[in-house]
């Protein structure tokens, strides 16, 4: 029903900025929460930023300051401008979005489990 198309990906060193990109196709007029997750190798899927339907963004701690989310109602593009990266920052990241209005899009509660409509993700490698 929904379908996420994620670019923007790529290598940087430790300071630099990457802004990714998604972009949504299909039945996108019924979503309440879009985010970014990222996973590094061994590490759980994890989000890092959220926006609801009226425009509310929320971070995880180890993100907020540095990170920034966005949307683009009338291109149906949700970006992730980060800047300061730091190596810890290296991990595949997904674009993901919800129908579901029950759970506040906030990563602190709302989870991978709690969506259901991925992008394919793209990789951010963050270098010294």
């Amino acid at each position: 029903q929904v379908q996420l198309v994620e670019s923007g990906g790529g290598s940087v060193q430790t300071g630099g900025s990457l802004r990714l990109s998604c972009a949504a196709f299909g039945y996108t007029y019924q979503l309440h929460c879009m985010a970014w997750f990222r996973q590094a190798p061994g590490k759980e899927r994890e989000g890092v930023a959220a926006i609801d339907s009226d425009g509310r963004t929320s971070y995880s701690d180890s993100v907020k300051g540095r990170f920034t989310i966005s949307q683009d109602n009338a291109k149906n593009t949700l970006y992730l401008q980060m800047n300061s990266l730091k190596p810890e920052d290296t991990a595949m990241y997904y674009c993901a979005a919800d129908l579901r209005v029950g759970l506040g899009c906030d990563p602190g509660i709302r989870r991978r489990i709690h969506y259901n409509y991925w992008g394919q993700g793209t990789q951010v490698t963050v270098s010294s």
